[in-house]
């Protein structure tokens, strides 16, 4: 099995966000080997079900410009969505509120494109002391690998929470990261600084592109799926990324959320 080199920019620990993203001489190299399987059909099989992982495609004109319009197109989208979507969010903030009397919205620090720090904010769905039960709560981590933390009966999720949480509404306020320009309405989801503490190079390779509201694994089982399964089909969206996919991905999120599966 043939392996495929991978070079890709990331910044130095001296440099900051600023320089990194103006392209200023203060990144270094990386160089990453996957293999590829080049006995994998083209045809039959769906290219998120191909194995091994691949690799990023290089920028090309035509990426650009998608790229580009694909700017666009969250603009707008999480404008209107903000626009007429208020009195959604307006009830859901009042039933956060009438929950347990705690703060309506939730703020994170995540990993963005270029492993560039954001502050994300959700609908608060668990109890205010979360993140301080975390590491008593270790030992009941379904996810084997150990780099995410998932529990499908989490004590520390609110009754208004788990509601939130079966049909993603608690992702909504993220829309604000769309519209500045952290995020995207498609694109691998921003992980914490913590698991991204664990990634192999391999798995660093989702942090090139700019993280997403939805993804390709939030339509194919959400947190049903491995962190590997996660990865794997975060890179092969990178690889193959197109308007085309974006808008298959986006067509396919509601019927997902409105399952509920794998979402806890």
């Amino acid at each position: 099995m043939p392996l495929a080199s991978v070079q890709y920019s990331m910044p130095n620990e001296k440099s900051n966000n600023r320089d990194f993203c103006s392209g200023n001489d203060t990144t270094t190299m990386r160089q990453t080997h996957l293999c590829i399987d080049k006995q994998q059909p083209d045809l039959d099989t769906p290219f998120w079900e191909a194995k091994p992982v691949l690799c990023p495609h290089p920028k090309t004109l035509s990426l650009v410009c998608e790229d580009g319009i694909k700017r666009g197109i969250d603009i707008l989208a999480a404008t209107l969505l903000l626009l007429f979507g208020w009195p959604l969010f307006a009830l859901l903030a009042l039933l956060v509120k009438c929950g347990d009397g705690g703060p309506v919205l939730f703020w994170q620090i995540r990993v963005g494109k270029g492993e560039r720090l954001f502050w994300l904010p959700k609908f608060r769905s668990m109890l205010g002391d979360a993140e301080a039960r975390k590491s008593s709560l270790q030992q009941f981590n379904e996810r084997k690998d150990g780099v995410a933390f998932k529990m499908r009966n989490d004590p520390r999720i609110t009754g208004v929470g788990r509601f939130l949480r079966r049909f993603s509404l608690d992702e909504l306020p993220q829309l604000w990261c769309v519209l500045i320009g952290e995020m995207s309405l498609v694109g691998p989801r921003p992980p914490i600084p913590e698991e991204v503490a664990l990634y192999s190079e391999q798995d660093r390779l989702r942090l090139t592109v700019k993280p997403g509201l939805t993804c390709l694994w939030q339509i194919q089982g959400r947190g049903d799926l491995s962190f590997r399964r996660q990865v794997q089909l975060d890179l092969q969206y990178i690889q193959n990324r197109s308007l085309k996919l974006d808008l298959w991905i986006l067509w396919r999120t509601l019927p997902a959320v409105l399952s509920g599966k794998g979402a806890y």
